[in-house]
């Protein structure tokens, strides 16, 4: 069997893992229940039912904190309706549970009448309008219980109580795992993807602005908390003196989101980051007239992804110029974000913003024209970063940007950056979105700007003539070739043909293929691979900043290729196994389709998670670019199908290590192994000029039609 290099220690179950495990366990009780339907509305029910858990455990920390000081504490939720009195109370349950929770009017278990549980919730009021009570009764006015069955209940809420929010490392990892479970509600949910902005875009967009402790962020558009949370994490890492902190949480963070589900979803997700009184406004942002926002309530960064496509009441649109009204929502969130931006001031930043926008608003002309207008002449919009077609896939396939400026003086010249799409990918989908790491080239020109293929200025005097039109092409886009004319191409392609054939003939004539010919089975030796092969097992405990060039594997015997890179607090594991030149390795899930293959030079010190066994290969048996091409064959794939069982394709096995080290193969001798990789080189060369002149000839259509018309419409 094989040689191991060093055996990797069984691992005690993590705090994540428990979560987790509390987590599906929660979801997989509520799919008994007749009153669920999908994760669109499990997903909900989970959040409300922690937000109440959470809250209880803070009150009794804040509680305990204010006895130790000998000051008195008022909670927000009275009994009997804190969590440690109905929810720990585990003989309350079934249809007494349910009445409790949804009933107007109930009566417990001391005979006395009371209000129920949400009713309670959403009566809550202080005497100021703007505290903890408030928020709560805010949450729950949105809110419902769609479990029917209070026995099935009962088992959630006793799984929730098992989570402790008292404890930081737990809140921490649930805070990421509360993530995860709110990508998981916007893929379920068909029109949840109206207020989802993919992570990289968010982090990318916060380490721009730089926003710096003091200093106000708003996103008007708030939806789950994104861009908020992010803000938060990105300043909680300056605050080091109890002053900062206090500001921190105090004015740093403001929000507002009008619809219900998403104003919960963005209420938790705060206060598990670390946000103890989150600011929402759960109105429409749009709702107060442009000319009544003054001084005080600008701010000093505005992060958003405002709803666009979407059409407001005709009471909204009276609350902008008669000359800017707009069916389009994203227009108008423009204006309020440039209304809301703090003027600048002498020794003093002005307000800056990041806004995402669909190509339309770049483009449009009109109201829309008359906007940009507006915003090129008071604010320097000094960047736009074009993102490709499917980064917001499947919420939406429009195209998008992201436009930065700032209040302090009128645009006079815009960078364009064009985040280009990975050389390995055609587009973007939900298992293979966009990562972190493709924003680093862009974060690196950011302060040493310069045009490049990917990268152009305009002056803003060329956007004015063009009447405020933003939709600059990438000018190095070679769109059409028609330099050459289609004889002289068709002549060079048949001429480069021509010598690829006469190079073949003499390829196979000699005395080097003759001899291929003449190899005879008995010339193989049989070999275990369990004696040739030993387990690399290199793994690397994952840095949250570090980039990390993780390896997939093709199928048909085509071997390693770059499938993603992420960085490290991306990654959803704890570590990930480091692989070098001329390893061997394969996919447990696809070795039956002929996904094995060897670590190319170009590879070296790439990474790959423990799906994807990793082998040094003795080559004083069998050469590692010959074991590669040996498993290239149909045959061999075909052999390894049957120690992959299952019912159907879906739920196939995985090709254990164990089978592949007990495989026994046959093999010419090294010199002959030689021979073979070097024809098989030759071949391929020859295989690969074919394929770019049959490409070439297909192109040729499309090159009559270039030269006719000379790069014109």
């Amino acid at each position: 069997m094989a040689k191991k290099k060093k055996e990797k220690a069984v691992k005690q179950e993590t705090t994540a893992q428990r979560l987790s495990g509390i987590i599906k366990s929660c979801r997989k009780i509520m799919r008994k229940d007749k009153g669920m339907n999908g994760d669109a509305d499990r997903l909900p029910m989970l959040t409300w039912i922690m937000f109440l858990k959470f809250l209880d455990d803070n009150e009794n920390l804040q509680q305990t904190n204010a006895e130790l000081e000998g000051k008195k504490y008022k909670p927000a939720i009275a009994s009997p309706y804190r969590w440690r009195d109905w929810a720990k109370d585990k003989n309350l349950t079934g249809d007494d549970l349910l009445a409790f929770i949804n009933n107007e009017k109930v009566k417990l278990s001391d005979g006395k009448e009371r209000t129920g549980l949400f009713y309670y919730l959403r009566g809550l009021q202080s005497e100021t309008g703007t505290e903890r009570k408030d928020v709560i009764a805010t949450v729950f006015k949105g809110v419902a219980n769609r479990m029917i069955n209070g026995y099935l209940l009962r088992d959630v809420v006793n799984k929730i109580d098992e989570i402790h929010f008292t404890n930081n490392e737990e809140i921490n990892t649930l805070s990421h795992l509360y993530e995860s479970i709110l990508k998981e509600m916007r893929d379920a949910s068909g029109d949840a993807g109206e207020f989802y902005t993919p992570r990289p875009v968010v982090r990318f967009m916060v380490e721009m602005l730089d926003p710096k402790i003091g200093e106000t962020v708003l996103d008007p558009a708030s939806g789950t908390g994104g861009f908020l949370v992010e803000a938060f994490d990105y300043l909680k890492k300056q605050a080091k003196t109890v002053e900062q902190r206090k500001i921190l949480q105090s004015k740093s963070i403001i929000g507002g989101e009008p619809k219900s589900l998403p104003y919960l979803l963005c209420q938790m997700n705060l206060l598990l980051h670390g946000l103890e009184y989150p600011n929402i406004d759960s109105g429409n942002s749009l709702r107060f007239p442009l000319r009544d926002i003054g001084d005080r309530e600008r701010v000093d960064i505005v992060l958003t992804n405002p709803p666009f496509g979407g059409e407001e009441e005709r009471g909204i649109l009276n609350n902008f110029p008669d000359d800017k009204k707009t069916a389009e929502t994203a227009l108008l969130f423009l204006q309020l974000i440039m209304r809301k931006l703090k003027r600048k001031k002498p020794n003093e930043q002005g307000g800056r913003a990041a806004v995402v926008v669909p190509d339309g608003i770049l483009s449009g002309d009109g109201v829309c024209a008359r906007i940009k207008k507006e915003l090129l002449e008071n604010f320097n919009l000094h960047t736009i970063v074009k993102l490709q077609e499917g980064v917001f896939h499947p919420y939406t396939g429009i195209p998008c940007n992201l436009l930065f400026f700032e209040h302090g003086k009128p645009t006079n010249k815009i960078w364009y950056y064009e985040l280009p799409m990975p050389a390995d990918r055609k587009s973007y989908s939900k298992t293979r979105p966009l990562s972190t790491s493709e924003f680093i080239p862009v974060t690196q020109w950011w302060n040493k700007r310069k045009v490049s293929d990917i990268s152009w200025f305009v002056e803003v005097d060329e956007v004015v003539n063009r009447n405020y039109n933003l939709d600059i092409k990438n000018p190095s886009k070679k769109l059409e070739d028609f330099s050459v004319t289609v004889a002289d191409k068709i002549k060079n392609e048949l001429k480069n043909f021509n010598s690829t054939f006469d190079a073949t003939n003499k390829l196979l004539s000699n005395g080097h293929w003759k001899s291929l010919n003449q190899i005879n089975p008995s010339e193989l030796r049989e070999i275990t691979l369990g004696n040739v092969l030993t387990e690399k097992l290199n793994y690397e405990t994952l840095v949250p900043t570090k980039a990390y060039n993780i390896l997939g594997c093709s199928l048909a015997g085509r071997g390693p290729f770059l499938r993603e890179t992420k960085l490290g607090q991306e990654i959803s594991g704890k570590e990930l196994n480091k692989v070098s030149k001329g390893n061997f390795l394969y996919s447990r899930l696809f070795a039956w389709k002929g996904a094995f293959g060897i670590i190319a030079e170009e590879f070296d010190g790439y990474y790959c998670s423990n799906e994807f066994p990793v082998y040094e290969v003795d080559e004083t048996q069998v050469l590692a670019d010959y074991l590669s091409l040996y498993f290239t064959r149909p045959f061999v794939w075909n052999e390894v199908e049957k120690f992959c069982k299952g019912t159907t394709k879906a739920s196939r096995n995985r090709f254990k290590e164990e089978f592949l080290l007990a495989m026994k193969i046959r093999v010419p001798k090294i010199e002959r192994q030689i021979e073979i990789l070097k024809a098989v080189s030759e071949l391929n060369k020859v295989v690969s000029q074919i394929t770019e002149f049959t490409s070439s000839l297909n192109g040729m259509p499309l090159n009559v039609l270039a030269n006719l018309y000379q790069g014109e419409l």
